[in-house]
Parts: C-alpha cells; structure tokens; sequence
C-alpha cells in the first residue's frame, strides 16, 4: 500500500540527478533553512565504516535503553520501509511525523538541487531536535567526510568500525584513501573509538586524529575483545569484563561488540548496560534466521537465512559464520548490484556451499542479472544456477535438498525484498 510518506520521497528522488553527489553544500543551505537542528540535538555518537557499523550501533542502542536512557538513532538503508531509517526515542518514527517532516522539508528546499539522501537527513535531524533524548546514534551514509551527516559540530564521540574495500568509485581506490575519508568524522579534542583495521587504514585514522588532536580508543592497544571457552573477554584500562557471546551470530561480532562496549565503558556505562549490549540487540538482516512467514512456508524442511553484507569483507564473515554453524549442506542463493565487487564477496565463500543460484533482484534499476551473477559465481569456484526469482530458486532447492540450509545473501536492497515478501 502507498503511503503518503511515499509519494512524498518518490518526489524527493527527482531533485538531483544523482543518488550520490558528495559534498556539504546543499545540506548546510537546507539546514539554515530548517533553523540549523543539527545545532539542538542530544549528545551524538557518530559512527562510520565499512562493515559493521549497524551491528555495533544496536549494540550500542542496547545497552544505553538497557541503563534507562532515551536513545533517538538513524540508520541507513532501509530494508523493508523508509521508516526504520529513523528512530525517535526508541520507537519507529510515525507516518503521520514523517510525512509531516518530508513536506517541511521539500517546502523549506524551494526545489533546489539536493540528493535524496540529503534531504532525508535533514527531515531526520529535525525530528531528533524536537524531541528530548539523552543521546542520538547517527550512522554514516558513505565516507564520512562529505556524507550529510557530517555537520555536527560537536559530537560525545565518534566510532570507526573496520574499513575495507567498498565504493571505491566514491572514496578512493585504497583502503588508506578509505579510511581517511572515514575519518573525516573526527572531531578536534573529540575522542574515537577504532575497531580492528588494516595496517594502512590505521594509519589514516590516526595521521588524522594527531592533526586535530583526537584521542583514540583502538582496538589492540586501548582495548580488545576476543573469545575464550564460549564467552567474550573484553578488557580496557578500567578492567575485564566476562560476558556472554553476543546474540547477533557470527565471530565478526565479537569485533562489533567490542567498539560497541569500549564506547559504552567511555560514556561511563557498568558491566550491566554492557551485557546488555551483547544480550539484547537487534539487527536485521545480518545472518538473521527466518523462523517463519511464506517463504519459511514455502520449504518448511530447509533452515532459511538471510544476510545484507556485498563486499569482500561481509564474504569473508559469512563463510565463518557458517563455519560455526552445525554441519549441514549449504546452498547460497544471491542477488548483488552492478556496482560491487561480486567475484571479491563471493570468493570466501567457494568450498561453503554446495552450489549458489543467482537471482536478479526485484524491482532494482542496478541489479546485476542473474546470468552475470552466476557467471562470477562459476569463476570464484562455485556450482552456480540460475532462477526467475528468490520463491522459484527456493523450491528448487528443496525439491533436490530437502534438508538443507539456504543462505539468501549478496545485498541489502534483496533483503529487503525478501523481508517484505516474507511479512
């Protein structure tokens, strides 16, 4: 069913050409227009990088609401409506809220030029300066320095999770370029937490935190987070922690949460609101079990999961993550956009499936077609099919492998898909 919401973002997507121009310009102008929200909101916790940066951010959220405190929080993409984008004091903003902010928005815009993103941040920060909060997680769009988020002046502090190889058309064709554009979120005096980085993104980071005077928190000198004997250990110059593993499946995790809880330790937060953090987040789409709905209808002997990560980084923690599960054959079945490195996500994954079936994603104008998709499949060393589409790949696999577990992976804008298909 459309909502007014959506006629109102169909409307917004036809005032630039572009999904993605970098720059601050048009933000800073709209904002003025707004009355400057991005001047009144609560104490911001800025969080950029490649891989995991949602993930540590529900954590974060977790904890916080777990110690009693109202936490507003804007994230990027969205998977099955535009509304989960934005969260004002732990709940989902309103349609009636967002439709009345987009219109205030595109009438305080006079039509001119601004990316779809853009103007959404802005409709985001108005409705986080309105209503009281003890803090505000703010999610990067991409890169950071020019990403319309990037406009607080002055935030509690700011997060870099693990930078790799994504968007290099925008950021740079190294993961040093990457990371400093990442790091264009540092503030002077304002102190950072770092997750694990590659040598060269390090060095980004900190050359930059050195110049404007930032303290860092990085993973592997201020703090580390590891497993031992089924339990995470995480320790910091306040101490050691022994906690559960986190609920959000998958070893990368430990890494996430360990930002997350040496963000936590940094604001002041006890060893409750941090098991609270590893215990209680909620993360869609990220290796997340389907337990039921149509799809899980459909195959009702095959154990369904479902994934969002598309780069190099997200292949490689999907194939851990696999190798914790319990032995069981594994079918892939995956859609991906034209502008990722298919082969790279796809190449951690040969020898942890059985075969992979390509799916062309619904309703996306830069799918990559599913005969493409296959194609790079077969050249990373995966048994790859092909099919009309998630439901028809699905009953194929139970019609040859009743028992199976079905991975449905390769991009977000398919998990959306699959999460709206599925209820």
């Amino acid at each position: 069913m459309t909502t007014g919401s959506d006629v109102i973002l169909q409307r917004m997507m036809a005032l630039h050409p572009k999904i993605i121009d970098l720059t601050l310009d048009r933000v800073w102008r709209l904002l003025a227009a707004l009355g400057n929200p991005q001047d009144n909101l609560p104490p911001v916790i800025h969080v950029a990088g490649t891989n995991g940066k949602g993930s540590t951010q529900a954590m974060i959220r977790a904890g916080l609401e777990s110690a009693g405190k109202v936490v507003h929080a804007y994230t990027s993409p969205h998977l099955a409506r535009f509304h989960e984008r934005i969260r004002v004091a732990g709940d989902l903003i309103s349609e009636e809220a967002l439709s009345a902010l987009l219109d205030e928005c595109y009438s305080a815009n006079g039509g001119e030029p601004i990316t779809f993103f853009e103007i959404t941040t802005c409709a985001a920060f108005l409705a986080f300066a309105r209503t009281p909060a003890d803090y505000l997680l703010l999610e990067v769009g991409l890169g950071g320095r020019l990403d319309a988020t990037n406009v607080v002046a002055n935030p509690a502090l700011t997060i870099i999770t693990p930078v790799s190889l994504d968007h290099q058309q925008y950021l740079g064709e190294t993961v040093d370029l990457i990371a400093g554009e990442k790091a264009g979120i540092l503030k002077r005096g304002v102190t950072c937490v770092v997750g694990p980085q590659e040598d060269a993104g390090l060095e980004a980071i900190e050359a930059r935190a050195a110049r404007l005077g930032a303290p860092l928190l990085a993973a592997g000198q201020q703090w580390q987070s590891f497993e031992d004997r089924g339990r995470l250990v995480f320790q910091d110059e306040n101490g050691l922690l022994d906690l559960p593993l986190p609920n959000l499946p998958g070893p990368h995790q430990i890494e996430n949460a360990g930002a997350a809880l040496a963000a936590l330790r940094f604001l002041g937060f006890d060893a409750d609101a941090c098991e609270a953090a590893v215990t209680r987040a909620y993360w869609p789409a990220r290796m997340q079990r389907l337990r039921q709905g149509p799809l899980v209808d459909m195959a009702p002997g095959i154990e369904l999961w479902l994934d969002g990560g598309h780069n190099p980084a997200a292949g490689q923690a999907i194939a851990a993550t696999l190798d914790r599960l319990a032995p069981r054959p594994t079918w892939l079945i995956c859609g991906m956009l034209n502008t990722k490195d298919v082969r790279g996500f796809m190449a951690p994954l040969e020898g942890h499936a059985r075969a992979l079936i390509a799916v062309s994603i619904p309703g996306e104008t830069n799918t990559l077609p599913a005969e493409v998709t296959a194609e790079a499949a077969r050249a990373a060393g995966l048994t790859a099919d092909v099919a009309g589409s998630v439901g028809e790949a699905l009953r194929h696999v139970a019609a040859q492998d009743p028992s199976a577990r079905v991975l449905i992976c390769g991009s977000l804008y398919l998990a959306g898909s699959i999460l709206r298909e599925n209820g």
